[in-house]
């Protein structure tokens, strides 16, 4: 059996499996023929492809980029090439891709016009509507691409342009409107978003996931009996949409409507049964009701289908903290150090809250050290956070760093001068120092913003006994009953 001969049975059995959907499966099937000849554009084409269904849109860039070196005047690689970067995270590098795409559109436009005969019949097909442009799909596509990639970039106002000159050429494009609805949602301009999407949905009714989409802006908007209908709509047109299912029951339960949103997170499980967002999902309405164990088996079901699941891994180990038996305590440990080791990978990857949750989990399970670090790089990032100065003197003060906890409450409070735990803090440190009058004054200053607060009452309380019982003394010691604690320091001649 000669080389060509094996490629193309490998090509045949990769087809197979990507039918069957056996992403990984294709994969090896293909670059095994590649392997024996790499100069079929198709095959590398194919694999982009394959790599796009499994998800890896930055290695499917990968392999048309070898498409596009064989041939680089290709419109649809080129298409696919943005696609995928822009699928991948890359949209400034997609933006590329897509004007390669358009001004090879335009090349070829222009290329046809020269072409065309003086005395053209002014009958034949394409002169009711314009000519017919080879090149106008993937043009198209590219100008619908270039209004998200410019979406995800903040670039709102190059969005904008892009729209209204893609509108000129392709008015009937419903992808278009949909795109742009994205972007006028960014900037909240909400009820604009909303005629966009209608007007996708009029253009294109089988667009997919149009309603979906709109009743996402009037969730937005707070009108959330509209967004569930909108939803609904969806949900007749495609049962089996999990993302819409999964949408629609974080609506109910917000609405608190919690039977019904785990009826439809149930079912997103009959679909697909290993979806961690729905396992979330389920343990989230458990922690509502109070069911502390049913939530942490869901959440032990999310970690062991996805180790990496955003925010499991903190959720779980606060629930067993909360539950506290037995080897609770060790696993939440375990949990948070895995997390720790993931925060100081990729901090970026982590919101303020997220970090703030994890630093105060940290504390919580008894790891002061650790919950500085990350309460060190969230005040560095977030300068003006009296919140975050305030946990980071905490962690110092559990750790016995108390002048470094003072110095940090007290920066708290230079970010925000009402912010009273910070003056709990200095308080609590002065009691410490023996300095009782500078705690009586944090707690007045204190309690004079959160009267109710129930640390601060309980501050109150023990500043009053420790006044009382020195005073007793004072009075015995006045009458002879007591001697001084020290001979001779309170008895000063005048």
């Amino acid at each position: 059996m000669n080389d060509w001969f094996e490629a193309e049975q490998h090509v045949e059995r990769a087809h197979e499996l990507y039918e069957a959907g056996r992403w990984d499966e294709a994969e090896r099937e293909l670059r095994h023929a590649l392997s024996l000849n790499p100069y079929q554009i198709e095959w590398h084409f194919n694999l982009g492809l394959t790599l796009e269904a499994a998800g890896r849109h930055a290695d499917a860039a990968d392999a048309l980029l070898k498409a596009n070196e064989l041939k680089p005047d290709d419109a649809p690689t080129q298409l696919l090439i943005g696609h995928n970067l822009l699928r991948a995270g890359q949209a400034e590098r997609s933006l590329a891709w897509f004007e390669r795409v358009e001004r090879l559109a335009a090349s070829d436009r222009d290329e046809d016009v020269d072409a065309a005969p003086a005395d053209a019949d002014s009958d034949d097909e394409g002169a009711a509507g314009g000519a017919r442009d080879p090149h106008a799909g993937p043009a198209a596509q590219a100008a619908v691409y270039r209004v998200e990639a410019l979406t995800e970039l903040a670039r709102h106002d190059d969005a904008e342009l892009v729209f209204y000159m893609a509108q000129q050429a392709w008015p009937e494009n419903a992808e278009l409107y949909a795109a742009m609805a994205d972007s006028l949602t960014d900037r909240k301009l909400y009820d604009k978003a909303i005629w966009c999407l209608r007007e996708a949905a009029r253009l294109d009714a089988d667009l997919p996931r149009v309603q979906a989409r709109l009743a996402d802006v009037y969730w937005r908007t707070g009108r959330l009996e509209r967004a569930r209908q909108l939803y609904l709509r969806e949900l007749r047109l495609d049962p089996g949409d999990v993302d819409t299912l999964l949408d629609l029951g974080e609506l109910l339960a917000e609405m608190h409507r919690d039977a019904e949103a785990g009826e439809k997170y149930h079912r997103v499980l009959e679909l697909e049964p290993d979806n961690p967002d729905a396992h979330s999902s389920l343990a989230d309405l458990a922690e509502r009701r109070g069911v502390r164990d049913d939530a942490i088996v869901q959440l032990d079901v999310v970690l062991r289908l996805d180790a990496a699941y955003p925010g499991a891994r903190p959720r779980l180990a606060g629930l067993l903290m909360e539950r506290g038996l037995g080897e609770d305590a060790l696993r939440a440990k375990r949990l948070l150090i895995a997390e720790l080791k993931a925060y100081r990978a990729k901090p970026e990857s982590y919101d303020a809250v997220a970090a703030d949750e994890l630093g105060q989990l940290l504390l919580d399970a008894g790891m002061p050290s650790s919950a500085a670090s990350v309460f060190e790089r969230l005040a560095e990032t977030r300068a003006g956070d009296a919140a975050a100065r305030h946990h980071l003197s905490v962690a110092r003060f559990q750790l016995g760093q108390r002048d470094q906890g003072v110095r940090h409450a007290r920066e708290a409070l230079r970010l925000d001068p009402r912010f009273y735990p910070a003056m709990h803090n200095l308080a609590i440190a002065s009691i410490e120092n023996g300095h009782w009058l500078r705690a009586r004054y944090w707690a007045r200053q204190a309690l004079r913003i959160a009267p109710d607060d129930p640390a601060l009452r309980r501050l109150r309380l023990k500043l009053r006994l420790h006044a009382a019982v020195g005073l007793g003394r004072w009075a015995l010691r006045a009458v002879g009953v007591m001697r001084p604690a020290r001979p001779g320091w309170d008895e000063r001649p005048l």
